[in-house]
Protein backbone atom coordinates (compact mmCIF):
# COMPACT_ATOMS: atom_id res chain seq x y z
CA UNK A 1 0.00 0.00 0.00
CA UNK A 2 1.42 3.44 -0.91
CA UNK A 3 2.42 5.79 1.87
CA UNK A 4 -0.23 8.24 2.93
CA UNK A 5 0.86 11.88 2.56
CA UNK A 6 -0.85 15.27 2.84
CA UNK A 7 -1.09 15.29 -0.97
CA UNK A 8 -2.85 11.92 -1.03
CA UNK A 9 -5.24 13.17 1.65
CA UNK A 10 -6.18 16.13 -0.55
CA UNK A 11 -6.67 13.79 -3.49
CA UNK A 12 -8.81 11.47 -1.35
CA UNK A 13 -10.88 14.42 -0.11
CA UNK A 14 -11.51 15.68 -3.66
CA UNK A 15 -12.32 12.16 -4.84
CA UNK A 16 -14.77 11.80 -1.94
CA UNK A 17 -16.48 15.02 -3.04
CA UNK A 18 -16.90 13.57 -6.52
CA UNK A 19 -18.18 10.26 -5.18
CA UNK A 20 -20.73 12.05 -3.03
CA UNK A 21 -21.86 14.13 -6.02
CA UNK A 22 -22.21 10.86 -7.96
CA UNK A 23 -24.42 9.47 -5.16
CA UNK A 24 -21.82 6.99 -3.85
CA UNK A 25 -21.74 7.89 -0.16
CA UNK A 26 -20.20 4.58 0.90
CA UNK A 27 -17.22 5.11 -1.37
CA UNK A 28 -16.86 8.65 -0.07
CA UNK A 29 -16.94 7.43 3.54
CA UNK A 30 -14.13 4.95 2.88
CA UNK A 31 -11.90 7.70 1.53
CA UNK A 32 -12.84 10.18 4.22
CA UNK A 33 -12.16 7.72 7.03
CA UNK A 34 -8.50 7.70 5.99
CA UNK A 35 -8.37 11.49 5.70
CA UNK A 36 -9.96 11.98 9.13
CA UNK A 37 -7.70 9.38 10.74
CA UNK A 38 -4.76 11.46 9.56
CA UNK A 39 -6.41 14.86 10.20
CA UNK A 40 -9.06 14.50 12.94
CA UNK A 41 -9.26 18.29 13.26
CA UNK A 42 -10.42 18.74 9.65
CA UNK A 43 -13.88 20.28 9.84
CA UNK A 44 -14.29 20.12 6.06
CA UNK A 45 -13.58 16.39 5.96
CA UNK A 46 -15.90 15.74 8.91
CA UNK A 47 -18.69 17.78 7.33
CA UNK A 48 -18.33 15.89 4.06
CA UNK A 49 -18.34 12.57 5.92
CA UNK A 50 -21.44 13.64 7.86
CA UNK A 51 -23.20 14.37 4.57
CA UNK A 52 -22.10 10.99 3.25
CA UNK A 53 -23.41 9.22 6.34
CA UNK A 54 -26.73 11.03 5.91
CA UNK A 55 -27.01 9.99 2.26
CA UNK A 56 -26.11 6.41 3.21
CA UNK A 57 -28.92 6.49 5.81
CA UNK A 58 -26.41 5.99 8.62
CA UNK A 59 -28.27 8.44 10.80
CA UNK A 60 -26.52 7.80 14.12
CA UNK A 61 -23.12 8.32 12.51
CA UNK A 62 -24.38 11.43 10.69
CA UNK A 63 -25.79 12.82 13.92
CA UNK A 64 -22.50 12.16 15.74
CA UNK A 65 -20.49 13.99 13.05
CA UNK A 66 -22.89 16.93 12.72
CA UNK A 67 -22.95 17.32 16.51
CA UNK A 68 -19.15 17.30 16.57
CA UNK A 69 -19.15 20.08 13.98
CA UNK A 70 -21.71 22.26 15.79
CA UNK A 71 -19.78 21.78 19.03
CA UNK A 72 -16.62 23.07 17.33
CA UNK A 73 -18.38 25.66 15.16
CA UNK A 74 -21.59 26.73 16.91
CA UNK A 75 -22.12 29.43 14.27
CA UNK A 76 -22.14 26.94 11.36
CA UNK A 77 -25.68 27.37 10.04
CA UNK A 78 -25.37 24.54 7.51
CA UNK A 79 -24.25 22.08 10.20
CA UNK A 80 -27.24 23.01 12.37
CA UNK A 81 -29.59 22.67 9.40
CA UNK A 82 -28.12 19.30 8.39
CA UNK A 83 -28.28 18.08 11.99
CA UNK A 84 -31.92 19.14 12.01
CA UNK A 85 -32.59 17.16 8.83
CA UNK A 86 -30.84 14.15 10.35
CA UNK A 87 -32.92 14.34 13.52
CA UNK A 88 -36.08 14.89 11.48
CA UNK A 89 -35.31 11.78 9.42
CA UNK A 90 -34.73 9.88 12.69
CA UNK A 91 -38.25 10.89 13.78
CA UNK A 92 -37.08 13.34 16.45
CA UNK A 93 -38.94 16.48 15.33
CA UNK A 94 -38.62 18.50 18.54
CA UNK A 95 -34.84 18.17 18.56
CA UNK A 96 -34.75 18.89 14.82
CA UNK A 97 -36.76 22.10 15.20
CA UNK A 98 -34.24 23.51 17.66
CA UNK A 99 -31.44 23.12 15.10
CA UNK A 100 -33.58 24.41 12.24
CA UNK A 101 -34.26 27.55 14.28
CA UNK A 102 -30.59 27.99 15.11
CA UNK A 103 -29.71 27.62 11.43
CA UNK A 104 -32.31 30.20 10.42
CA UNK A 105 -31.16 32.62 13.11
CA UNK A 106 -27.56 32.29 11.93
CA UNK A 107 -28.39 32.51 8.21
CA UNK A 108 -31.93 33.48 7.14
CA UNK A 109 -31.85 31.49 3.90
CA UNK A 110 -35.38 30.67 2.72
CA UNK A 111 -34.96 26.89 3.19
CA UNK A 112 -33.65 27.35 6.73
CA UNK A 113 -36.45 29.77 7.64
CA UNK A 114 -39.08 27.48 6.16
CA UNK A 115 -37.78 24.50 8.17
CA UNK A 116 -37.75 26.61 11.34
CA UNK A 117 -41.54 27.11 11.24
CA UNK A 118 -41.34 30.52 12.88
CA UNK A 119 -44.85 31.31 11.61
CA UNK A 120 -46.42 28.25 13.24
CA UNK A 121 -48.42 28.90 16.34
CA UNK A 122 -48.27 26.49 19.22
Amino acid sequence: MPESTPATHVIDFRAAEHLLAARDPRGAIQLLDKVIDAHPESGAARLLRARAYFLAARLRAAEREFRHIVDLEPDNAFAHFALGRTLQRANRPDEALRHFRLAAALDPRPDYVEAAHFDDRG
